[in-house]
């Protein structure tokens, strides 16, 4: 059975230094608040792992917690660049990052394949361009119909960490709306972090779309309301779209984005501290400036 404990206890006991850590949410259901709190406890060498790292996989880059990256699509959504990201990659900035990227399909592949216990997953992709000189893929025929496939070696996340809607007091968790591979991701990994809005006595199934994660896949569960900020969760917040611009002008210069994470993560206990620190944009003015 899951452990419903706080976020800042499943953090400190269970994302080690150099473990290889995935954070997924598909463009809902963010964890962002267990970034924020990686980056809280000073976790280091990670291997950060997401198929669509956006502002808050910028913000654990740009505070030094990642040494490697394995991804499809990297971006703020709807703006532009990762600018802490580009910086670790191109000039080294916090330290240098190791990146592996793939297609969005081949890390749905390689999900499943850690899900099902199988070492490689295998689709049609890759073909006719370079990325298969750049990462870690292999081709490999068919034995029944002789076709030339990809093989994609199996994600197997020493942590995996998602948000949710809800979780019972046993620790079984409900999501519904944009699933992603969050079921696939907590199935593949050795541990499981949900974060979620709210504890009820029973689950809600009757969302559409809705994904019941059985407690015993689920190590430790949080509750942690507006925990995918900006992003949304389905059925309790909306997407903070002024945020993401917002990201833009303070993600590119390295002094800016450090003032920023001082004043509103690194200075706040908790993520709904937090949600009023970002309340009261004045708070920078009294950012310590260095």
């Amino acid at each position: 059975m899951a452990v419903i404990t706080t976020l800042a206890d499943a953090v400190g006991d269970l994302v080690p230094d150099g473990s290889a850590v995935a954070l997924e949410g598909f463009t809902h259901l963010i964890p962002t608040a267990a970034g924020h709190e990686i980056i809280r406890h000073g976790k280091r060498d990670l291997t950060l792992i997401r198929m669509t790292p956006d502002v808050v996989f910028d913000q654990m880059i740009g505070m030094g917690c990642a040494r490697r990256l394995v991804f499809s699509w990297g971006g703020n959504p709807g703006v532009g660049s990762l600018h802490r990201l580009r910086d670790a990659v191109e000039h080294g900035w916090p330290h240098p990052l190791e990146i592996e990227e793939h297609s969005h399909a081949g890390m749905a592949a390689r999900y499943v394949a850690g899900a099902s216990g199988l070492p490689f997953g295998v689709l049609r992709g890759y073909a006719g361009t370079d990325l298969a000189a750049h990462t870690t893929v292999a081709g490999i025929r068919c034995p029944f119909t002789g076709e030339e496939l990809t093989a994609v070696p199996a994600l197997r996340p020493d942590v995996t960490v998602i948000h949710a809607q809800q979780a019972d007091r046993q620790g079984n968790v409900g999501l519904w709306g944009i699933s992603g591979v969050q079921r696939e991701a907590v199935l593949a990994a050795a541990t499981a972090i949900v974060t979620v809005e709210e504890i009820v006595d029973d689950l809600d199934r009757h969302h559409p779309n809705h994904v019941v994660l059985p407690s015993w896949i689920v190590t430790a569960v949080a509750p942690v309301p507006g925990g995918a900020h900006p992003s949304y969760a389905m059925g309790y917040s909306r997407r903070d779209n002024a945020f993401y611009t917002a990201w833009d002008r303070i993600s590119r210069d390295r002094h800016t984005f450090r003032r920023w994470m001082e004043a509103f993560v690194i200075g706040t206990t908790n993520h709904a501290a937090y949600l009023a620190a970002i309340a009261d944009p004045s708070r920078l003015e009294d950012a310590p400036d260095g």
